[in-house]
């Protein structure tokens, strides 16, 4: 006889009496051929410690234990989920923990390396966790958090490998953006600083239950082997920069300038920037240049 999680997820969550909160921005993914491709798109998983965030109803915790990983973190916020969620921890073959948290509240090195994960049982941490210190991020970002958790997990340690991440089709866009282009920001200049990025592919707004208003997006991100450090200094010049866009840069890092009692013109030229050149147009390179000028300044 097959378990309750066996059946389909939306029999689950009729059977759990569970709807999505649009103050948490839930959309549910409900069919297993798509989750599945997500979890594929991640690469080999298999004995890979992966953390996944907002897993809900579960659909895309299924297709990550099919895929090998081990262990699989799963940190839900909305305690409502947990009942359903413990459904599956019996036939994981104790690689499915269970966490309810704000995850972004969670010091995810030390996760790793606790004992216990909240919910998938008692025992000390993860042989496979306790092996590998790098986690992947493969999750169905909550719309509202899902920029903030980027950029946490964008500054994060030797402790996170690969993200592969589903976001609002334009925070994807945002992400993936070259410069010269109108969704070429902060986000982009960040992430490129610190990771490869890729575009994956696009999931149309009917594939959710309740449907959102825009379509979503897979984006992959990979750690660069020169990832940039010093993000603390690269947000704050992207700040200054892209604070007013439109503007030239001479303009719009005059106040940063003055903090070190420089000429936007000077703190440019040092960066090998052209002044009248605008944000848009700099590559995440010449931003890198800006920062660690700016950090050598603040010493």
């Amino acid at each position: 006889m097959p378990s309750p999680a066996d059946g389909s997820i939306r029999a689950a969550l009729e059977r759990h009496g569970l709807w999505a909160k649009k103050s948490l921005g839930q959309h549910f993914l409900l069919d297993l051929n798509l989750t599945a491709r997500i979890a594929r798109s991640a690469g080999d998983l298999a004995g890979q410690p992966v953390i996944e965030v907002g897993p809900g109803p579960g659909g895309l915790t299924r297709a990550l234990l099919d895929a090998g990983a081990d262990p699989l973190i799963a940190i839900e916020k909305d305690a409502r989920f947990l009942p359903l969620l413990q459904e599956l921890v019996p036939g994981s073959d104790n690689r499915l923990y269970l966490l309810n948290a704000d995850a972004l509240a969670v010091n995810e090195e030390e996760l790793l390396a606790s004992p216990g994960h909240g919910g998938g049982g008692a025992r000390s941490a993860p042989e496979g966790a306790r092996r590998a210190a790098r986690a992947h991020i493969v999750s169905n970002l909550p719309y509202n958090v899902a920029t903030p958790l980027l950029i946490k997990w964008l500054k994060a340690g030797a402790w996170r490998a690969s993200m592969t991440l589903m976001v609002q089709k334009e925070v994807a866009q945002r992400i993936v953006a070259n410069p010269r282009t109108g969704a070429y920001g902060r986000l982009a200049v960040i992430a490129q600083a610190r990771c490869a990025v890729r575009y994956g592919f696009t999931v149309p707004a009917r594939a959710f239950s309740p449907p959102p208003k825009v379509e979503s997006a897979i984006v992959h991100l990979t750690p660069r082997p020169d990832a940039y450090p010093h993000t603390d200094g690269l947000e704050r010049v992207t700040a200054a920069a892209f604070g007013q866009r439109r503007k030239m840069l001479r303009s719009s890092l005059a106040g940063l300038a003055r903090e070190y009692d420089l000429g936007a013109e000077d703190l440019l030229a040092r960066a090998a920037i052209t002044p009248t050149a605008r944000a848009e147009e700099i590559a995440p390179a010449g931003f890198i240049a800006l920062a660690e000028i700016v950090r050598g300044l603040s010493a």
